[in-house]
């Protein structure tokens, strides 16, 4: 499935990815291939993601994420690190 991971300054990661788990505003979750249709909002935390280089994680200070037809799209306010 493909993530997209963007601020309102660049892009910051595109591609395939096998899950990935976000910090939602109401509890953590984890979205995998095939995942039903969601809108989350996020808190400030740890956005996880495996690609086939292996995991990769990135500290988000929340945003919204969608999740529609195996592509995942993160709007992220800010990415740490």
């Amino acid at each position: 499935m493909q993530l997209e991971i963007v601020t309102p300054d660049k892009k910051v990661f595109q591609g395939e990815v096998s899950e990935a788990s976000f910090p939602g505003a109401n509890g953590a979750f984890q979205v995998l291939k095939n995942h039903a249709p969601l809108v989350s909002a996020l808190a400030k935390g740890t956005v996880s993601f495996t690609t086939n280089e292996g995991k990769q994680s990135l500290i988000v200070d929340g945003g919204v994420v969608e999740v529609k037809d195996n592509k995942i799209v993160l709007l992220a306010e800010k990415v740490v690190g």
